[in-house]
């Protein structure tokens, strides 16, 4: 371990409708809801997933939040072609295949479609709402 005094916490995403964006990771993932409060006069929903805390909140007063840009594919990758986090990603424990069948089915959509990765693992990128990307792999 590099540095034993960090432990990773959260990602932090800003919805306009945080209970809607929480019900969507419930639905299609499977995560829990650990906590639906107020922070700073916004919805703060932390959702938990894989061990993972996703912090996610509405508008804050002054805020004027502009739309991600979209991931799109490029020669032999993909990316939101912009400065700043580009995806989170989780390692899937079974056939990602058939959850990507179980995700389609429900309307998810996949920015990249299954392939296979730089290491030879099965990966592919989901779009979650509010313009952000998941990259799902498979080892």
């Amino acid at each position: 371990m590099s540095n034993p005094a960090f432990t990773f916490d959260h990602v932090h995403i800003i919805s306009a409708d945080p209970h809607r964006s929480a019900a969507w990771y419930v639905e299609m993932f499977g995560a829990t809801i650990a906590r639906d409060g107020t922070a700073y006069g916004a919805s703060q929903i932390a959702v938990e997933l894989g061990g993972m805390t996703i912090l996610i909140r509405g508008r804050r007063d002054g805020e004027e939040p502009v739309p991600a840009r979209p991931i799109r594919p490029f020669a032999n990758f993909a990316s939101h072609n912009g400065w700043g986090t580009d995806h989170f990603g989780f390692l899937y424990q079974g056939d990602l295949t058939a959850l990507c069948d179980r995700l389609r089915a429900k309307g998810v959509t996949f920015p990249v479609e299954l392939k296979r990765g730089v290491n030879g693992s099965l990966l592919c990128y989901v779009a979650a709402p509010d313009g952000v990307s998941i990259e799902l792999m498979q080892r």
